[in-house]
């Protein structure tokens, strides 16, 4: 009960005392079922950061293909920054590799979405399916310039 007291309490405090128990092996003390909890959402934390990154670098990406007078060093560093994040964390799960590929449709309709209500563009500006391979969206080289 103390145990899962400290989970509910100070989830810190119950990290370090999980982590104590399982260095010592000390099974009989560990709380199994919150620590299985933490595993899972441990993989659905990286795919979502995945894809909030692999979000926010296709609306920076519409945004600079569709508002090529607005483009500016704060939306490259968005960019830049987008596909960092998703290499990082690819690099730290490499079992990750495809998921990009996976959620660029949904993630395209996601920053489709905002790109309209940001820019004041109406919806049917931006088309409805992502014209752009994840190989393009990813390259740290690649900006969609004269594609209109």
């Amino acid at each position: 009960m103390a145990v899962n007291n400290t989970y509910l309490l100070d989830f810190n405090a119950w990290i370090d005392e999980t982590v104590c128990e399982l260095r010592d092996r000390c099974w009989h003390e560990i709380d199994i079922e919150h620590l299985i909890d933490e595993v899972e959402d441990s993989g659905k934390w990286e795919r979502r950061g995945i894809t909030s990154q692999l979000v926010r670098l296709l609306l920076h990406l519409l945004k600079w293909q569709y508002q090529p007078q607005r483009r500016s060093d704060s939306w490259l560093d968005s960019i830049t920054d987008a596909r960092t994040q998703i290499d990082l964390t690819i690099e730290d799960s490499p079992s990750l590799k495809n998921y990009p590929a996976e959620q660029l449709q949904a993630s395209y309709d996601r920053a489709r979405q905002q790109a309209a209500k940001q820019t004041g563009l109406a919806i049917f500006t931006f088309p409805e399916e992502c014209s752009y391979t994840i190989e393009r969206v990813l390259n740290e080289d690649w900006l969609p310039e004269d594609e209109l």
